[in-house]
């Protein structure tokens, strides 16, 4: 059986450009919009012409304002059909909200909560359908930024400080929806210092990748395992494949540990990563 997804995956690091002034300070509204994150998005839906998305907005605690902020951007780069499926519990997905997603190109997934999506999607027709679409769609796309792109992974960090990164017990995990395995997805990666926690996350489970997004930053996942970098920043990468000592198994809650062999790697735009080979791949030629 052939487990590779024919569709793809745009995990986006969290504040992705939205052609807002508040967002891009000094610059003029939509000056950004057309290079974007979401342009890309947009661009692997089909284009603005033919792409059907569906937004769902579950993670955040004010989904109406995340909601409208969409609508103003993808109705920037010319998206006409979008729709907002405004799931907030367990019991918002019904029938038709499933309908509804069957009917679209692909799905994005705003920030907030990834606890919520997890709890919420987790175990129904919903996400099942996702993931099938995903698996078995040449052409579908699940985007998600910050929670939306952290809940992609099979394991998933729920919480923790990167202040307590370094402490044995201080970064929480669960299992994530599932769309991809063995890596660990961390979003604001740069700009809230992240780098300790997706440590942790990758001493306790070395067969993993870790992957930590900066802010208007992404990866497109195709095929399961090819990262292709986009937007503004950078993406590093944790590999634990090679740690020769650790004894974060060893060591009490609370406690400091120490592992010698992680290797780091930061790759920017346009730039590839072989989830598979471990290692850069060539760079892609913009079209």
């Amino acid at each position: 059986m052939n487990n590779t997804p024919k569709g793809k995956l745009i995990a986006i690091g969290g504040a992705e450009d939205k052609g807002n002034e508040q967002e891009k300070p000094g610059a003029d509204s939509g000056t950004f919009i057309e290079d974007s994150i979401l342009r890309r998005v947009v661009d692997e839906m089909g284009g603005h012409h033919a792409a059907r998305i569906a937004l769902v907005t579950t993670a955040s605690s004010i989904p109406r304002e995340v909601a409208a902020n969409y609508v103003e951007a993808f109705g920037k780069l010319g998206v006409t059909d979008l729709d907002i499926l405004d799931i907030r519990e367990r019991s918002d997905v019904k029938p038709d909200m499933v309908k509804r997603l069957s009917k679209a190109d692909g799905v994005m997934m705003s920030g907030g909560n990834q606890l919520r999506l997890t709890t919420i999607f987790g175990g129904t027709a919903f996400l099942e359908l996702m993931k099938r679409r995903y698996m078995n769609e040449v052409g579908y796309v699940v985007a998600g930024t910050s929670a939306g792109a952290m809940c992609m992974s099979s394991t998933m960090i729920y919480q923790g400080h990167s202040s307590t990164g370094l402490i044995k017990g201080g970064v929480k995990m669960t299992s994530g929806a599932g769309f991809i395995g063995d890596v660990i997805i961390d979003s604001h990666f740069v700009q809230r210092g992240r780098f300790s926690r997706l440590t942790q996350a990758i001493a306790g489970n070395p067969n993993a990748i870790g992957i930590g997004l900066g802010e208007d930053t992404g990866v497109v996942i195709t095929e399961g395992e090819n990262l292709e970098t986009i937007g503004s920043g950078q993406v590093m990468i944790f590999d634990g494949h090679e740690i020769s000592y650790s004894n974060f198994a060893d060591v009490e809650e609370g406690a400091t540990f120490s592992i010698e062999g992680m290797r780091v790697h930061i790759i920017s735009k346009g730039h590839c990563y072989s989830l598979r080979e471990r290692a850069f791949t060539a760079v892609r030629v913009p079209v």
